[in-house]
């Protein structure tokens, strides 16, 4: 009875698509800030915004499930999506305080190289998120969350040789602590975003 009162479908999928968009934002100016250490102040800035931005998005879409009676897609893959993009810039957030909490003057390549990667797994994430409120879509969909997962394999690579090459020849031991621990945030960023692939990927298979 009560069930004819409540509200049916949501904003659901504009909401993922706007926090995606946020994530390709936090993403490059992530990776701008790995570029020119001398951009902290402003990217620092520009970040946080656009995780408070996120955070707004995220916390709207939540609010919207508990108050939808019939949902597009299943509830727990829309609690997990909303949740997990979320996080995505977060951690980008995480790896840019990092930067400044740490006071690191200086980054290296494969800081950058990192971030760049991170930006790459962002747009396909927003892109695989675009498509997913129509099925027709499924096949680009899984070819997108293929290519994440691509990209996270690489960010592995990448993270050992840079580990490596810091322990050969960084002498100060501070600063090898602390890009390590910028290494990590990248990686993470990168796996946060391949745990979004296998949401998506959950949902194809579920709806197509």
């Amino acid at each position: 009875m009560f069930a004819r009162f409540m509200p049916r479908e949501g904003r659901f999928f504009e909401n993922f698509d706007a926090v995606a968009v946020k994530v390709v934002e936090g993403s490059k100016e992530l990776a701008a800030l790995m570029g020119d250490i001398n951009q902290l102040p402003s990217r620092m800035r520009r970040i946080e915004a656009v995780e408070k931005e996120a955070d707004t998005l995220t916390h709207a879409t939540l609010e919207m499930l508990h108050k939808t009676f019939i949902t597009p897609i299943d509830r727990e893959d829309i609690h997990a999506l909303a949740l997990r993009l979320d996080d995505i810039i977060d951690t980008a957030h995480g790896a840019a305080m990092t930067v400044y909490e740490y006071d690191i003057q200086k980054l290296t390549p494969e800081a950058k190289h990192l971030a760049d990667l991170c930006v790459q797994a962002s747009e396909k994430v927003r892109e695989a998120v675009s498509l997913i409120s129509n099925m027709e879509h499924a096949k680009r969909i899984l070819d997108l969350c293929k290519q994440i997962g691509s990209i996270e394999d690489e960010t592995d690579v990448v993270m050992r040789a840079a580990m490596a090459r810091l322990f050969r020849e960084e002498p100060e031991v501070r600063q090898v602590m602390k890009m390590r621990t910028v290494y990590e945030r990248l990686e993470d960023m990168a796996d946060r975003c391949y745990i979004v692939a296998t949401i998506l990927e959950g949902i194809v298979f579920e709806n197509a």
